[in-house]
């Protein structure tokens, strides 16, 4: 399973940080980007970001993508 945010549609909630504080973060610019390991594939974001998601933590990123209110995580399988 790969996840990515679309930050056009980011609503900068941070649901998916609460959620699964291992695969998302914020930064200071208000929106969500996807983490890959200890890196914020925030450079360019978007599609680009698309990370692999850590064994373990797949039903946390499909609650995120459930719960958020901008609709803007997307998973790919």
């Amino acid at each position: 399973m790969k996840v990515w945010i679309d930050q056009d549609l980011c609503t900068g909630d941070g649901i998916c940080v609460e959620i699964a504080p291992d695969v998302f973060a914020l930064l200071d610019d208000g929106l969500a980007y996807v983490k890959e390991g200890g890196n914020i594939l925030s450079e360019p974001g978007g599609v680009q970001g698309l990370a692999p998601v850590p064994d373990g933590k797949e039903d946390g990123v499909i609650e995120s993508a459930e719960e958020c209110p901008g609709e803007c995580i997307f998973i790919e399988i």
